[in-house]
């Protein structure tokens, strides 16, 4: 089983070939292909790679599928004895890619 841990927009993923994940907004087109660079770990049927702090060597090949929101997190802030209470909603945009392939370049 090969995968890898991959370091994208400040936030760590362990990546498999053949399944999508939803990021954070990537700003590009539908359907265009992405390569992922920051990869951290690699395991390659039982040869792991462990990067300094980024391995070189190592590209991952995703393809966006589309762009989305996701659910609605509530934000309740209360000062107690003031009467001061704000409830906020947020909605993260995310983008979903499927990963095509992990490829190590030797």
């Amino acid at each position: 089983m090969k995968y890898a841990i991959v370091e994208i927009s400040g936030r760590q993923f362990w990546i498999e070939t053949g399944k999508y994940y939803d990021l954070n907004r990537i700003p590009t087109e539908l359907g265009k292909e992405i390569v992922l660079n920051r990869v951290l770990l690699v395991n390659d049927e039982g040869q792991i790679s462990i990067g300094k702090p980024y391995l070189e060597h190592v590209q991952i090949k995703g393809k966006v599928l589309e762009h989305l929101r996701d659910t609605k997190k509530i934000v309740y802030k209360m000062r107690p004895k003031k009467k001061t209470r704000k409830k906020q909603g947020h909605r993260q945009d995310l983008t979903r890619v499927l990963i095509e392939d992990i490829n190590i370049v030797k």
